[in-house]
């Protein structure tokens, strides 16, 4: 879809946080800058995609995907897995910063060593579920225990922290509260989980955790935060704190807990979902367990792509498959006929095999996260996670 000639906007005097615009950035009602609905209407929509009349995206009209990039993304290779080489010493911990301002710099971050080895960890983890339900045994390390205690207590923080009456109908301000809590017991809570040797490690290790769960000032939370949880883990890995043998357990115990977490989070505070797609995304807040979920029924007997429109199979197995929960979360939070308010997710239901769902989420991951402007000026880079600069010959 074209730009929209409605460039100029004016900010809500509230909104005080800037983003870089994606050069790209499509401006139908949408402020390029924040994120947020524009005084002037949008232009009509195009025949081709009419948003659905039911449901209604947070953040005024829903940008439907470009049939363009949509074939680059059809063509591109799936990622592959790759292992994580353990970060030798001597070490030069340093405080994480940001470095992704432009499309440049984003060819530069996947053309890189830590673009390449963050995404071949996330298809590792996929990998290591195929195939498998969450409550099948899995190896659980000490670290592994630690890390699911640390979510456990982020998950007290929540019951102790109840949301305050208010009026709107997105971001409750207790929810401030909550990140607070968490944001000062970061440091010890991960001290817990390092050798001594590589503690000052939580100078790095910190800024990923704290950005894992939601923006407390926009009271919003996004698949920009869900992958800082992914490179938080793979620190982790980087670290040799945590090995591919923890990875089933890291997917079917850690993230299986951290989505607990960050669903309870969503409900209680009513978190705005940051920078959604509205009807035309996945789910407005998630895209990994999507493709966790869709690795683990590759192959299975009767679960097709198509039963995600059986009551009676997501009733009973959305507490063993990822990709089942997450539709029944949909279906939970957004009322009306499913194909009018989640068109990607009744359209990948179409899909033959659920090999095919896993390779294409992956490419759409990589694309519609890992390659977005606005998500990964977020991204940060330190010494386990390095930012390439090209030397000059």
């Amino acid at each position: 879809m074209e730009d929209s000639p409605h460039h100029h906007h004016h900010h809500h005097p509230d909104d005080t946080h800037q983003h870089s615009p994606s050069s790209a950035s499509p401006t139908t009602g949408t402020c390029c800058k924040c994120g947020g609905p524009t005084t002037f209407a949008p232009p009509m929509p195009t025949p081709t995609f009419t948003p659905p009349p039911t449901y209604r995206p947070i953040r005024a009209p829903a940008i439907p995907p470009d049939p363009n990039s949509t074939r680059a993304i059809i063509l591109s290779p799936v990622p592959q897995a790759q292992k994580v080489p353990i970060l030798p010493p001597p070490y030069d911990f340093h405080t994480p910063t940001k470095r992704i301002h432009s499309p440049d710099d984003i060819r530069r971050f996947h053309d890189s060593f830590s673009g390449k080895n963050f995404l071949g960890f996330v298809v590792a983890l996929s990998e290591s579920i195929r195939g498998r339900k969450i409550s099948d045994q899995c190896h659980e390390s000490p670290a592994t225990l630690a890390v699911l205690s640390i979510l456990e207590t982020l998950t007290l923080f929540a019951d102790e922290t109840p949301p305050v009456p208010q009026s709107a109908r997105y971001g409750n301000v207790a929810y401030r509260t909550w990140h607070e809590k968490m944001s000062n017991s970061a440091e010890s809570l991960i001290l817990k989980l390092l050798p001594e040797n590589l503690q000052p490690a939580t100078v790095e290790l910190v800024p990923y955790f704290t950005d894992s769960f939601g923006n407390a000032s926009r009271i919003d939370y996004g698949t920009g935060h869900e992958t800082n949880f992914a490179a938080w883990l793979y620190c982790l890995a980087r670290l040799g704190v945590v090995g591919e043998e923890d990875y089933p357990a890291l997917v079917a115990r850690v993230f299986v807990k951290y989505l607990e977490l960050m669903r309870k989070l969503q409900l209680l505070y009513s978190l705005e979902p940051a920078g959604s797609h509205g009807v035309w995304g996945l789910d407005d807040y998630h895209f990994l367990p999507f493709i966790f979920g869709s690795s683990q029924l590759i192959d299975h007997k009767y679960m097709k792509p198509k039963s995600i429109h059986n009551e009676d199979i997501l009733e009973n197995f959305s507490k063993e498959y990822l990709y089942l929960a997450c539709i029944a979360f949909v279906k939970k939070v957004k009322k009306g006929v499913f194909a009018e308010h989640s068109p990607m997710l009744d359209d990948i239901s179409g899909v033959p095999n659920w090999n095919k769902v896993n390779g294409g989420l992956l490419k759409m991951y990589k694309a519609e996260v890992l390659e977005k402007v606005p998500i990964m000026q977020h991204f940060l880079f330190g010494s386990i996670i390095k930012w390439y600069v090209r030397c000059c010959f």
